[in-house]
């Protein structure tokens, strides 16, 4: 209840966050009328009873009010002691004066505004209930005959000055409680926009992190990988075979050749290097499978076959995420299957592509339980799976992966080519 007091005090005299207009132009207003109706009073009196011997009371009780009226904005607006002092003090000289002169009892109104505005709700009826039997009571020592509006008409002025007050403040409550819940709903917004704001950072730098890690697998990783196990070829057999050996530097060198091109692309956002040599997709896997068939130097040999005819060029971001499928898929199977062939099949279906990888290698148990799209291998290490499996994902479609002991691998990527599946902002490139 205090604070609530509190608030409507503050209100009224302006002084809360954010002064309400119309409570200053309020307060303004009563000042203005309390001292008019204070000058009027005294001028009718002494007007009427000019060299009375009670003169000088009223004119020093009359400045006496109009100082401790002055005085009440600089005690502050809460209901403290001293300003409940001062209201008791202001009203009691009021009184004083509407006993020794009855014109005075008009001053009634602005002290209305001022106890309701200072004192809690039932302690200001109280206040309005007393002044308002005095203002009754003046009326009827200045009546030469009994008036019923002098009974009636002081409480109905004060019962509408009272009401118009209450609503008032009652709407000013309401309007600063509906502009704080605003505030925080604005606050909450400003909130729940940085905090999605930095989602979508910490999304974009994970998304970015995720193609980083992505790309440097499927291109330097594999190609530093081949190329060491060329040199340690060579080395084992730089006595022994000369040729032999200088045969595996040659192909590390064409290899970081190649590597070098991709880093450069890389760092560019370019198109894998196999494709931007013209000839499209199916050229870049034959090229793929001849390259890598040359590197294994007979221990493996990769086919490519192609079925189908596309209706329309495929798009470059499904072409450079296959091709990365497929360099990511040789790089497991030559690392870890201990194939001797593999294949790569590109199939052109009406509304989607699938790209088939087979080897004859070990193959390997699929984990009991996982479903047969998404089962990894134990023998596999590293990033190459989910790095597929995402690329995949990112463009809609399916990973199969089929695997036994003995019976080799097949994993089986299927890209779908309505354009609702390629519309998503994610590139895996």
């Amino acid at each position: 209840m205090e604070r609530r007091t509190g608030v409507r005090e503050a209100e009224a005299d302006g002084t809360a966050t954010g002064p309400d207009p119309d409570a200053r132009w309020l307060a303004l207003l009563m000042h203005a009328a309390f001292f008019l109706l204070l000058g009027a009073s005294l001028t009718r009196f002494l007007m009427r009873h000019p060299g009375e011997a009670r003169t000088p009371w009223i004119i020093a009780l009359s400045i006496t009010l109009a100082v401790l009226y002055l005085l009440g904005p600089v005690l502050g607006s809460r209901p403290t002691p001293r300003r409940l002092t001062w209201l008791g003090v202001l009203v009691a000289v009021w009184m004083v004066l509407v006993v020794l002169a009855p014109s005075f009892a008009w001053c009634a109104v602005p002290l209305f505004y001022t106890g309701l505005r200072i004192l809690p709700p039932r302690a200001a009826l109280a206040l309005v209930a007393l002044l308002t039997a005095f203002v009754v009571a003046a009326q009827l020592r200045l009546a030469t005959g009994f008036d019923p509006n002098l009974v009636l008409a002081p409480p109905a002025v004060a019962a509408v000055a009272t009401a118009v007050f209450v609503h008032m403040q009652r709407q000013a409550v309401r309007q600063r409680e509906l502009a704080a819940r605003q505030r925080e709903l604005i606050d909450d917004l400003l909130r729940t926009r940085r905090e999605l704001a930095a989602t979508e950072r910490r999304e974009g730098t994970l998304a970015e992190r995720q193609r980083l890690s992505m790309e440097i697998h499927d291109t330097l990783a594999q190609g530093l990988s081949s190329q060491q196990m060329l040199l340690q070829a060579a080395d084992r057999t730089w006595d022994a075979d000369p040729d032999a050996a200088r045969r595996h530097v040659r192909t590390a060198t064409g290899i970081a050749e190649r590597n070098l091109a991709e880093a450069r692309r890389f760092v560019h956002d370019l198109a894998p290097a196999d494709l931007a040599e013209g000839g499209g997709l199916e050229a870049a896997l034959h090229a793929l499978a001849a390259r890598e068939s040359a590197q294994a130097q007979g221990a493996l040999t990769v086919r490519c076959h192609v079925e189908g005819t596309p209706h329309a060029p495929l798009p470059d971001r499904v072409q450079s995420a296959l091709l990365r499928i497929a360099q990511g898929a040789l790089a497991n199977v030559r690392e870890h299957a201990g194939a001797t062939a593999a294949g790569l099949t590109l199939t052109h279906l009406d509304d989607r592509v699938v790209l088939d990888i087979g080897d004859n290698g070990r193959g390997f148990t699929p984990e009991p339980g996982a479903p047969r799209a998404t089962r990894a291998t134990g023998a596999v290490r590293g990033h190459g799976l989910p790095a597929i499996r995402a690329r995949v994902h990112q463009l809609g479609g399916t990973l199969t992966i089929e695997s036994a002991p003995g019976e080799g691998t097949v994993l089986s990527a299927e890209i779908p080519l309505a354009p609702t599946a390629l519309t998503t902002p994610e590139d895996p490139t």
